[in-house]
């Protein structure tokens, strides 16, 4: 079960089944056209068209009553609602990450990430809900521009999922949710459109194998 997929989220997510998934863990991209300062780019970082699609299937594969946690961009934040209040997802809660660095600086330093909660029907509420403010490692972002902790993404499927759940993360860049899915001794399916993250995604993988940091 536990793989990742190269290829397009929205048309690999029609062929799974309805209901399938425990959970949906996620960072797409932000709408940002972001570069980074080794001049690494992101696919699909420009245009919208596949923000509504890609959503609509994210909620059709979950279970009934359960949740998918979604980073987004701030700026664009009027359609990524859109997206997903169109999907038939309820917004739940709202996590902030904090940052000892400025990622970039402008009007202000920015020392923050951010996450909506996302809801489906009527999921169970955690034993021991997350604060919704917590810190945010740096993770050098060695395989990916927007690399995202496993710090940070660990806790968040402890929390809304138990072990043997299914998680799946469709723009899974260098497969941090697949492995902090596998670290919380979860199944995770990933889906990454850009071929050279996905193959950092395989040999991110291996390595850690390697080392017996993963199973």
């Amino acid at each position: 079960m536990s793989r990742i997929i190269n290829g397009d989220c929205v048309e690999v997510m029609k062929q799974f089944p309805n209901g399938g998934i425990d959970m949906v863990l996620t960072d797409p991209p932000y709408l940002v056209n972001y570069v980074d300062r080794t001049g690494r780019s992101i696919a699909n970082d420009k245009k919208d068209d596949w923000l509504e699609p890609a959503f609509k299937e994210v909620h059709r594969v979950l279970k009934n009553d359960a949740i998918c946690v979604s980073f987004y961009g701030w700026t664009k934040v009027d359609l990524f609602f859109k997206a997903w209040k169109g999907a038939g997802f309820r917004v739940a809660g709202h996590i902030v990450f904090t940052k000892a660095y400025a990622s970039t600086s402008r009007f202000v330093k920015y020392h923050h990430e951010s996450a909506f909660v996302l809801v489906k029907g009527q999921p169970q509420l955690p034993a021991n809900p997350l604060p919704d403010v917590m810190p945010f490692e740096y993770s050098g972002n060695q395989f990916h521009p927007t690399q995202k902790p496993l710090s940070a993404l660990q806790p968040l499927i402890e929390s809304f999922t138990k072990p043997g759940d299914i998680v799946l993360d469709p723009f899974a860049g260098s497969g941090s949710t697949c492995i902090a899915a596998m670290l919380a001794k979860r199944r995770y399916l990933g889906i990454e459109l850009d071929s050279k993250y996905h193959a950092a995604a395989i040999k991110r993988m291996e390595m850690m194998s390697k080392q017996g940091v993963i199973a």
